[in-house]
């Protein structure tokens, strides 16, 4: 098991998706999580009006691979203080109380996010793209900037990567890749059509696909042999819960950058060193300018 929290929170965002019957089971747990962690998966079955098959169908649906797994995310959940909800801006609020209330929410995703990863899934999006040749980022609007700082962060170690923003342009790149190359698609909601037709194009190349979504199942995690997922963050009116997830996807970047970093410990303090060397190069060189530049004024 990759982790020990985030039940009730997967719990709370897949209830809509679920089927009646797994609905109701859903529903009791979030109404007596004390007393379900504590049932068979007969009697919370009983308890709940639908049967034990019903109870291993719903971990089933919303991904975990057995009932006493989810019976422990929930208890890991409960030991957690109990955390506000996501807060909107209100007309001329005080900017002490949206200092408070971006932070707020933003700290809330980043912990919601940490609590459903899978660690499993993401020590294969570390080797995935270790071992690739090229690596493509794609992302939409908002996404777009996980995609661009995600390439930005891999060229400096010295990884064949892009970002695109454009289909077109995401498409012709992809057209050429094959089995030594990755391709990662970055959707919020998950339902991004020309972020999942671009995986779906790399899945025809045989490339190897990643995707960054929020929990639970989309088109765009349909198309990708490993899913990494960010906590649903709720959109409120200014979008301030939107802000927040955009947030959660640079956090995955930054993890993926990291593991990635840890096993290729040595080669990325020496590569980190060599771009470093070579901006400050340029910064000198820029400076040098600026003195000339002062004493033939003189």
């Amino acid at each position: 098991m990759s982790h020990v929290k985030g039940g009730l929170l997967i719990l709370k965002e897949l209830i809509h998706t679920l089927p009646p019957s797994e609905k109701k089971i859903a529903q009791y747990i979030l109404e007596n999580p004390e007393e379900s962690i504590l049932l068979t998966a007969q009697t919370l079955g009983e308890r709940s009006k639908t049967s034990s098959a019903a109870v291993i169908r719903l971990c089933k649906s919303v991904g975990f691979n057995s009932f006493q797994e989810l019976k422990i995310r929930v208890a890991g959940d409960m030991r957690e203080q109990t955390v506000a909800g996501y807060r909107d801006i209100e007309p001329h609020d005080e900017y002490k109380n949206i200092i408070e209330k971006v932070t707020s929410n933003t700290t809330q995703t980043l912990k919601e996010t940490v609590d459903i990863m899978n660690v499993e899934n993401l020590r294969e999006a570390v080797t995935a793209l270790t071992n690739a040749k090229t690596i493509i980022f794609v992302g939409f609007g908002a996404s777009y900037i996980a995609a661009l700082d995600a390439e930005q962060k891999f060229l400096r170690i010295d990884k064949q990567v892009n970002s695109f923003s454009d289909v077109h342009m995401a498409a012709t790149s992809i057209a050429n890749k094959g089995t030594d190359d990755v391709v990662v698609g970055i959707s919020f909601s998950g339902n991004t059509q020309e972020v999942a037709k671009l995986l779906e194009l790399a899945k025809q190349k045989q490339a190897k696909t990643i995707s960054i979504t929020k929990y639970g199942n989309s088109l765009v995690s349909k198309y990708s042999d490993i899913k990494l997922h960010t906590s649903a963050a709720r959109e409120a009116t200014f979008r301030s819960g939107a802000t927040s997830s955009r947030i959660a996807q640079l956090h995955i970047i930054d993890i993926l950058f990291m593991c990635l970093a840890s096993e290729e410990y040595e080669e990325t303090i020496n590569r980190l060193d060599e771009t470093r060397e070579a901006i400050a190069f340029f910064r000198e060189d820029a400076l040098q300018g600026k003195r000339i530049q002062k004493y033939s004024k003189k």
